[in-house]
């Protein structure tokens, strides 16, 4: 089952079959084919022998099929006319009045007092010090590594530093 995932991939594989299958490659060599001469039986070779053309067997003829002979279907018989018997009538009690819903009271207005306004404090401006320069890490340098005849030299990593 494709996962929603490939259905974007497959559509995408499946649009540029479309456009690199029917692209000017078709139409070229529709051009060329329509603009180029019929070509002609190439010259024999002095050297070379022709070849006699081949002979090609007969196809044997297929026997013919017997007559298949013809057959007689019973006629279907009639199928016998049902009366179903009188459905009962059914009674249904009536339905129950629906009951009354009572008046919401109306909620007296009441009077709230005023929000206070908020007030935000100002926040002073602050000034970093500058910050220290960091020194700088020598650079070390290693002196290259001898080679030892008959091994291969393969890269590895650095051991990590001494604390």
């Amino acid at each position: 089952m494709a996962s929603t995932s490939s259905i974007p991939a497959m559509a995408l594989v499946v649009a540029l079959m479309l456009v690199l299958g029917s692209g000017t490659c078709c139409h070229a060599a529709r051009r060329l084919a329509d603009g180029t001469a019929e070509a002609t039986a190439p010259a024999a070779v002095p050297g070379i022998p022709a070849l006699p053309k081949p002979t090609v067997p007969a196809v044997p003829t297929v026997p013919s099929m017997p007559a298949v002979p013809a057959v007689t279907v019973p006629p279907m018989p009639a199928v016998p006319a049902v009366t179903l018997p009188p459905m009962p009538a059914v009674t249904v009690p009536p339905m129950p009045a629906v009951p009354t819903v009572p008046v919401v009271p109306t909620v007296p207005s009441a009077a709230l007092p005023p929000v206070p306004a908020v007030v935000v404090p100002t926040v002073p401006k602050v000034t970093l010090p500058p910050m220290p320069s960091v020194p700088a890490i020598p650079k070390v340098t290693l002196p290259p590594m001898p080679s030892i005849p008959g091994v291969p030299t393969m890269p590895f990593l650095a051991p990590p530093p001494k604390a």
